[in-house]
């Protein structure tokens, strides 16, 4: 999915909500070892500076260029451009070879990947044993019942201009192939769910919606779903341009180990 979201890249940073510690606590209580985690899809790093405050070191890898041009900066995590002719023995080898990673973490992108290719590089490169894999993804946000049933509305409008690997986050990660052993954060076909809150206003809201790579492709082909009209409805149901609001992600975590 390489370019899938250089367009946006520069408004994904500001837009897309920092995830809790509270979770990256979670998944370091599982790892006995806290010395390299990789966070993979990373984007703008917005996992790896959260991973960052349990482990030593965080590689940090992306294929898209433009999404690490505008990366949180973190002493301890470094930021790699992975590109797609990378074979997989220079990317274990990047990662200091197999067996080498306690954690490794994929935040709403695993979807977009390769599951053939990448599971097999995961399951060389984790730590047998203590290593833990954790993925997981948000597809719908919340704020009240009136504003709710617009952006429902809304959202629909993008899923001719879904790509369908995207398929696995509109299913909240239920039909994600995940062999993997649980360790108590769900299990494949049963993600554990979690709720996240950001507080937005209606320009961020805005934002959010020109951050989908949906709203990018459609608008690569002339459509245009944040006309003036809708534009105008949702700002009449959100209650004026200057009201903020919080906002719930509610969110789908699977963690698991490699089976042995």
């Amino acid at each position: 999915m390489a370019g899938l979201f250089d367009n946006q890249a520069a408004i994904y940073v500001d837009v897309r909500p920092r995830y809790p510690g509270e979770w990256f606590s979670m998944l370091a209580a599982l790892t006995p070892d806290r010395s390299l985690a990789w966070d993979v899809g990373t984007g703008n790093g917005q996992a790896a500076v959260g991973v960052a405050e349990h482990y030593k070191q965080v590689i940090a890898t992306d294929i898209s260029e433009e999404q690490l041009k505008h990366a949180i900066p973190h002493p301890q995590v470094h930021y790699l451009h992975t590109p797609l002719m990378m074979s997989d023995d220079e990317l274990v080898h990047l990662l200091g070879g197999e067996n080498s990673v306690d954690l490794i973490t994929v935040a709403s992108a695993v979807h977009w990947f390769d599951l053939e290719k990448f599971y097999p590089i995961v399951k060389r490169v984790l730590r047998k044993p203590g290593g833990i894999f954790a993925v997981w993804c948000y597809s719908r946000i919340k704020f009240s019942p009136e504003i709710d049933v617009l952006l429902a509305v809304h959202f629909e409008r993008t899923f001719p201009f879904q790509n369908p690997n995207f398929k696995h986050a509109l299913e909240c990660y239920k039909t994600l192939p995940f062999p993997f052993e649980s360790v108590g954060v769900g299990c494949e076909g049963q993600p554990l769910e979690l709720d996240m809150e950001k507080k937005m206003s209606f320009q961020g809201l805005l934002k959010f919606f020109r951050s989908l790579s949906a709203f990018n492709t459609a608008k690569g082909q002339g459509v245009d779903l944040l006309s003036d009209e809708v534009v105008k409805e949702l700002e009449s149901a959100w209650g004026g341009p200057e009201v903020v609001r919080t906002v719930i992600y509610t969110t789908y975590m699977l963690a698991g180990k490699v089976k042995l």
